[in-house]
């Protein structure tokens, strides 16, 4: 197969030339041990390869699909030799027709070709918090959660609320939600920011907009090889747990804090009546904050423009606002503005995701390109 990319390896990159010769070659390994008789019959043995297979298989076939565009080129190139002048015509279109294919398909590969975050697979731990505009802000802190909630029901993902604080009128201070769904986090994570709304409160008689804001934070779920974590390193402490839960209230010590001494990141849990079960979702939720703490200082170290990590996290940049006299959403990594925020917050998020993710492939194929080049 490697012979018929003479004409193709010339558009790639030499690093993405390398990358897909070595992705043909997994490729073709991984069919061949599913092909072994033991590999076969043992369902757990085929998994992974499988999940392999399935992660390989777009790229090979949008290759296969480039290649057979081009041997039709080289064909309807041989009829320009036609002493009919309509055929050569004909000819002279489709092949106009076929390079612009061409150039299409092999963009789409260049993207395909591209390094691919490993975390994008993995499970989500979401974070929503009220910031400025006092129970405004936690009101839509509430609008926020309701979003996403329609948005994973819309994606099949599993949705599960870890810990919930309220605010008195019926906002939200601060929650974290439990994510799980494939490819979950690859999609949540273009979240990660200062979300501001622009709004008349419900209490403003006046008929005044105000600003307000809260943040959205989305951590990969971490994997216990991820992070390892010294028990000096901790500082646990119990109490009482307050709020809801009835008689259970202030009658046993089942709340849970937890400090990693080392980074002074402090997770609380006491939404669960027994204390095993807060410290284990306390440890989960400080893994995962120590595992995107250490991806965010790793990406720093590799690039000197922050501007290629969309949606990386800093929850001081104020990525999106929403407007709802205008019904309006802007993003402003993007320069997206959308006027169907009431859809957006029934959980319509796909086409700012779209437009994240083709920024987000654009940037990274013009670092691509630049780094060729020097």
């Amino acid at each position: 197969m490697l012979d018929h990319f003479v004409t193709f390896v010339l558009l790639l990159p030499t690093p993405m030339l390398n990358n897909l010769n070595g992705i043909l070659e997994k490729h073709r390994h991984v069919q061949e041990e599913l092909e072994r008789p033991e590999i076969a019959s043992d369902p757990l043995a085929a998994r992974p390869l499988l999940k392999e297979l399935k992660e390989l298989t777009p790229l090979v076939e949008k290759i296969q699909y480039y290649l057979n565009l081009q041997q039709q080129s080289a064909d309807t190139r041989k009829l320009l030799t036609e002493s009919d002048p309509q055929m050569r015509a004909l000819a002279e279109e489709e092949i106009e027709q076929l390079d612009k294919q061409l150039e299409s398909v092999s963009e789409e590969i260049k993207t395909l070709l591209l390094p691919r975050d490993e975390a994008d697979d993995r499970n989500a731990i979401l974070e929503i918090r009220a910031g400025t505009g006092g129970e405004e802000a936690a009101l839509f802190a509430a609008d926020l959660l309701r979003m996403y909630s329609k948005f994973a029901e819309s994606r099949r993902w599993k949705w599960e609320v870890d810990s919930l604080s309220e605010a008195e009128a019926g906002g939200i201070k601060e929650v974290i939600v439990e994510v799980r769904g494939e490819g979950a986090y690859g999609v949540l994570k273009w979240e990660s920011g200062t979300h501001r709304v622009q709004r008349v409160p419900v209490t403003e008689a006046q008929g005044r907009i105000h600003t307000s804001a809260a943040t959205v934070a989305v951590l990969p779920e971490a994997e216990e090889k991820d992070v390892q974590i010294k028990p000096d390193d901790l500082r646990i402490q119990v109490y009482r747990s307050s709020g809801a839960g009835g008689q259970h209230v202030n009658t046993t010590d089942s709340a849970v804090r937890i400090t990693h001494i080392p980074t002074n990141i402090v997770v609380t849990m006491q939404d669960e009546r027994s204390q095993i079960k807060n410290r284990a979702k306390a440890m989960k939720i400080l893994t995962s904050k120590l595992l995107a703490r250490a991806r965010d200082e790793e990406a720093q170290r590799v690039s000197a423009d922050r501007r290629s990590q969309v949606g990386s996290g800093d929850r001081s940049e104020k990525i999106r606002t929403y407007n709802y006299p205008q019904n309006r959403l802007t993003d402003h990594r993007v320069d997206l503005t959308l006027y169907k925020l009431d859809r957006i917050l029934e959980g319509d998020l796909d086409e700012i995701i779209q437009a994240l993710q083709l920024d987000d492939r654009t940037r990274k194929l013009q670092m691509e390109t630049e780094a060729v080049a020097k």
